[in-house]
Parts: structure tokens; sequence; C-alpha cells
């Protein structure tokens, strides 16, 4: 179902990737449930970072790792900005369909770049790989792109589902009509493999509030090593 290229390994021999599937799941418009674990999150993000300016954000580990990768092509880490949003600015997580928001909780409370998709859209295996810079695919809402040489990015039997700098593609993306889906993490070089392993079980533990009899058929974290 997931491997990795050489080209990957040799480029990244030092990151990870994790993927989790899940089947029977459910995607409503808003989920009470869910919407009250949200709320909790988000005061218990501005309670863990009271203390915190900027600066001092800019030091947590897994931000590090990922602004390191980000500088390389000019690019700020968007969830970084998502957690500002909540911790400076008020805002809260945006209100999206259930599966999205699941994952977008667990990611800015782990801080882990995430995308998910619709499994039933995908042509399998999924590879890890890396981009030339000369590829080029539909991004949500339609806008064709060509990824950043050296991107890591994943793809399937029709093309790439995701890269790192510039997301997820249209044609997989969860729809109200998913009854299974995939996410898959990147993590670059400076995140362990121990803390991709709990985001995949916290996102797990939201989609299973959306839908408790929801399966796990694959939880893992892939390496080079």
């Amino acid at each position: 179902m997931f491997q990795l290229s050489d080209s990957w390994k040799a480029t990244y021999p030092t990151a990870h990737a994790g993927v989790l599937v899940m089947r029977g799941v459910k995607n409503p418009p808003h989920h009470a449930g869910l919407k009250e674990l949200k709320a909790a999150l988000e005061a218990e993000l501005r309670a863990r970072y009271s203390n915190h300016y900027r600066a001092i954000l800019l030091k947590h580990p897994i931000l590090r790792a990922y602004d390191a990768y980000y500088r390389r092509f000019d690019k700020t880490y968007h969830v970084q900005l998502q957690l500002e949003s909540i911790l400076f600015k008020g805002k809260s997580i945006p209100n999206v369909a259930a599966l999205v928001e699941a994952m977008f909780m667990a990611e800015v409370d782990n801080l882990l770049l995430t995308a998910g998709h619709d499994l039933g859209e995908i042509q399998l295996p999924l590879t890890l790989d890396v981009a030339k810079g000369t590829e080029s695919y539909i991004l949500l809402h339609g806008k064709p792109q060509t990824p950043k040489a050296g991107d890591m990015m994943i793809v399937d039997g029709k093309g790439i589902i995701s890269s790192i700098i510039y997301g997820p593609d249209d044609r997989t993306q969860i729809s109200a009509r998913t009854k299974n889906v995939v996410f898959t993490v990147y993590a670059p070089d400076g995140v362990s493999e121990g803390a991709v392993t709990k985001h995949l079980q916290d996102i797990q533990r939201y989609v299973q509030v959306i839908a408790p009899d929801a399966t796990v058929e694959l939880m893992k974290v892939f390496g080079a090593e």
C-alpha cells in the first residue's frame, strides 16, 4: 500500500512518513462531540503556550524541524501560522467537514504536517518520492501546480496526491461520500518516529468520535533506516 522511492531514501535518510488507513468512516458537515473536543483543545493550547511569544514558540523542536525544511524553499510552515492565529489572534480551528476537522485538530496539537485523502479515489500503491520540479498536479479548488524541485511528495498510480510545500490534490480529496480514508504525515529530519505514532493515534481517536465503528487497516511509520 505504501512504499519509499530510492530517491527519497537517499535524499531524506533521517526523515519519516506516517500512514493511517481507516475504513467505515463518516464525514458529516458538523459533529457535536467533535465540536466540544475542539473547544477544549483550543483552551488547552492557549494554556500550554500561555507564556510563549513568537520567538519562544519558534524554538519548539518540531517547529524548528519544519522551519528548517520550509526555509530551503523560501516558505513558512503553515501549521505554525495556524497555531499562532489561535494563540495570538483569538481565532479557532477552521469549521470544516468532520473528517478534515479531526485532522486539523491533531495537526495543530502535535504540529505535524498531515494530508487526508479518500481511499476510494486512490490508485494504489502510494509512493513517497522527491519532486524533480517538472511534474504537475491539480491542487484543491482546481489550480494546476508544479512542485518545488527537491520537495517531498506522495504519488499514486495516477499522479501526485500531495507535496509538502503545496499541499494535497483535488482528485483524491475527502468528500461527503468518503467511506474509507488515508491520512499521510510528512515528518522531516528532527521529528521522531514516536511523535508521528502519537499523532496517528490522535487522528484515529478523533475519527472514532465521528464514526465509532470505523476500523484501522494500517497505522505505520516509515523511514529509510
